[in-house]
């Protein structure tokens, strides 16, 4: 019975890779990430994705906070944010975003601030949904774990 617990959560999880894959949401670099994840390091790959969100979600904000300032023309720097939120998403396989990401950067480019604007609401869409289904994926996997582990004493008959 324990297996075939284990089982489901282990397809549960493939099925929930194979929909973000096909979505768009992630590409191989995921897969690589995950293949650094061994026994010395069982977390390695939530780690390394939850320092993705923290640093995303400062970069997100310092985003807002220029695009909100009425006074706003340095465009540089928005390009810069930019690129580190671009070269951070591409290291965990986060291609959705750093698509968003592209696009974002040329309307920078072009000081357009109305294509940024919509350009950061798309982001936030797509980091707040990648964030949602990496956190489920990351819950199942624990859940696989925990249920692998469990060990029932022998009923002496």
């Amino acid at each position: 019975m324990l297996g075939l617990g284990v089982d489901r959560l282990r397809a549960d999880m493939n099925r929930l890779l194979a929909m973000l894959f096909h979505q768009g949401v992630l590409d191989e670099q995921f897969l690589q990430l995950q293949q650094l994840q061994d026994e010395s390091s069982p977390n390695f790959v939530s780690e390394v994705v939850n320092i993705y969100f923290h640093e995303s979600e400062k970069l997100l904000r310092n985003l807002r906070e220029l695009l909100m300032d009425r006074e706003f023309s340095d465009y540089k720097k928005m390009g810069t944010h930019l690129n580190q939120f671009m070269g951070s998403s591409s290291s965990i396989g986060a291609k959705r975003i750093r698509n968003v990401c592209v696009a974002f950067r040329a309307a920078s480019e072009h000081n357009n601030r109305a294509g940024c604007l919509r350009a950061l609401e798309v982001l936030e869409h797509e980091y707040c949904y990648l964030k949602n289904k990496l956190h489920e994926l990351f819950q199942i996997e624990q859940q696989r774990v925990l249920a692998a582990g469990v060990r029932y004493p022998m009923q002496n008959n």
